[in-house]
């Protein structure tokens, strides 16, 4: 598959072509289930616009755990058709769409009880395995193992001798939830889709009853234009009843936030070769392995404040480290905690009142002739949520459409993966980069790491690391800007790496160089660049204030200190 740019230039034409000409399907919210919606549509051979108020994954689908997983926790609560589901989507995944971008994870959980426990955890796990297998895509991913107190304070030295009696090993998958949806957003584009991000809908286009199309405002350029279309999916996710309300009805569901927060600490404050699972009173909490970081979560709490930016208190902070250091030999320090982030789960309410209990399946209605909205799920079915848009999206269309073939479509990055996987020696010596880096490279491009590394080979300098975060060449970055749709500074060190909770100074460090290594690809002034940097800045100032305060209502009014994205002037 031709590879496609999300450059500054391709952006400009997607929102002219998306003005100039009726679309078959116009999709709302460039999150995962969005980008994942236009990829479905546009590799049936429909004509398709994807438009996202910010960045790419800037809400749910860049602040969740980061795992591909079945839930191993909806086993007890019987719901064994979503769990089959899950599992048989991320065998396609590890085996078939991304396997750049996926792999596998072990993860110890610690057993407390003798005898019963290991019986029960040990069929659910167990249980867990044989889905998998039932569903034909588990090739790659070993079977769980029993293991005794000492076996599994081998693999995981930090356990405290007395925090176990044994322990269950299984695996599953994780993901850079992020970079992943870029790349279904970039590979719908490469199948036609014209995209666009920081392309705000405003309003609905009604004609009669019907919805027509939208109200786009170019939060880059201040412009507003009408994309016509004959069917509008909303895959806005938390955001949904708000944009509901732009055709003046709540819809068929109602979606309830809910909050979770992790932490990512240093790889060398927990010694071992596993993730963690872990029981709490109200949840699981998971422990996973990050490259040379950990990421510990989740919180699960309702949500009612501004969705924007959720925010983390020093409540939430406490709770995850109170759990996590139960287990641990040398506890957790506030000292040791390099970043901190905050996402939303939309939920479908029901009528429980705790959020841990509300469902993770999704919903999908035609609300109003025109438009179909589709939310709830998790971030492992929503290739299946996609498929579940468009089919409704599709029955509105009154003409015969292929059906989803995007089971078998694999993202960009995918395609000579596992080959060049086995050249990376080569790679290295051909480029003059060493081979470790290659691998990381590998982990984040795929096959497009020929790309990023021409850049290098045209300017020797972009082959060196950031100044203030070694983990990424500056070739990263420039790519990032021509290549991958990144229009402000959060969107290079919060989404297009990680570097805003990978490093203890949350990226100020590198912020300066990034902006200016970004400047001649996205046309940014002097002025543009201190405007960028400044507004980082007040954006970390205003996070690590509201992490200090004691409580949600106190936490987002101490975040909302932050100013909004600067645009370009």
């Amino acid at each position: 598959m031709r590879s496609v740019a999300l450059s500054p230039q391709a952006r400009e034409a997607a929102l002219d072509a998306m003005s100039s000409t009726e679309l078959d399907v116009l999709v709302v919210g460039g999150g995962v289930v969005g980008s994942g919606a236009a990829l479905d549509a546009a590799t049936r051979g429909l004509s398709v616009g994807l438009v996202e108020a910010r960045d790419f994954a800037s809400g749910t689908s860049s602040r969740s755990s980061k795992l591909i997983h079945g839930g191993l926790r909806y086993l007890e609560m019987l719901d064994f058709r979503l769990v089959a589901e899950a599992l048989q989507e991320r065998g396609l995944l590890i085996q078939t769409l991304a396997p750049h971008l996926v792999r596998p994870v072990p993860f110890l959980y610690p057993l407390t009880h003798r005898w019963w426990e290991r019986l029960y955890a040990g069929t659910g796990v167990a249980l867990y395995d044989t889905l998998g297998l039932l569903s034909g895509r588990s090739r790659g991913l070993p079977a769980h193992r029993h293991l005794t107190r000492r076996g599994a304070r081998k693999i995981v030295p930090s356990l405290r001798k007395d925090a176990l009696v044994g322990a269950l090993l299984y695996f599953d998958a994780q993901v850079d939830d992020a970079r992943h949806t870029m790349f279904v957003a970039r590979t719908a584009a490469a199948y036609g889709a014209h995209v666009a991000s920081r392309a705000r809908v405003v309003g609905l286009l009604r004609e009669g009853e019907r919805v027509t199309g939208a109200e786009v405002h170019d939060l880059e350029s201040g412009r507003a234009i009408q994309v016509h279309a004959k069917q509008v999916i909303n895959a806005t996710g938390v955001w949904t009843d708000e944009t509901q309300s732009l055709v003046g009805e709540r819809g068929q569901f109602h979606v309830r936030a809910s909050k979770g927060i992790h932490l990512v600490v240093p790889r060398d404050r927990i010694r071992g070769d596993s993730g963690l699972i872990l029981r709490t009173e109200k949840s699981v909490l998971f422990v996973i392995p990050w490259g040379r970081h950990w990421i510990i979560g989740t919180t699960d709490t309702d949500w009612k404040l501004g969705l924007a930016h959720p925010a983390a208190s020093a409540a939430d902070i406490e709770y995850l480290l109170d759990h996590v250091n139960a287990v641990l030999d040398q506890p957790l320090t506030h000292e040791d905690v390099e970043g901190v982030y905050a996402g939303l789960r939309p939920l479908l309410s029901g009528e429980s009142e705790s959020t841990s209990k509300l469902s993770r399946e999704h919903a999908v209605a035609h609300t109003v002739p025109g438009l179909v909205v589709v939310a709830g799920g998790k971030y492992t079915t929503y290739r299946v949520m996609a498929k579940d848009a468009v089919d409704a999206a599709v029955h509105g269309l009154h003409v015969k459409v292929p059906p989803s073939v995007t089971e078998k479509v694999p993202l960009l990055g995918a395609d000579g993966y596992e080959a060049l996987k086995n050249a990376a020696p080569l790679l290295a010596e051909q480029y003059g980069v060493h081979e470790a880096r290659i691998q990381h490279l590998l982990g984040r491009y795929g096959s497009l790491i020929h790309e990023v590394l021409a850049l290098v080979k045209e300017d020797p300098s972009l082959g060196e690391p950031l100044a203030g975060a070694p983990d990424h060449l500056r070739a990263e970055i420039v790519y990032a800007a021509s290549h991958e749709g990144a229009r402000h500074l959060d969107d290079f060190l919060a989404r297009r790496t990680r570097i805003s909770i990978e490093t203890f100074d949350r990226g100020v460090g590198a912020m300066e160089e990034v902006a200016r290594l970004v400047a001649p690809v996205l046309g940014w002034s002097e002025e543009q660049i201190g405007r960028e940097v400044e507004h980082y800045r007040k954006r970390v100032e205003a996070e690590r204030e509201s992490q200090k305060m004691p409580d949600d209502e106190t936490a987002d009014s101490a975040r909302m200190g932050a100013p909004e994205v600067v645009p370009v002037v």
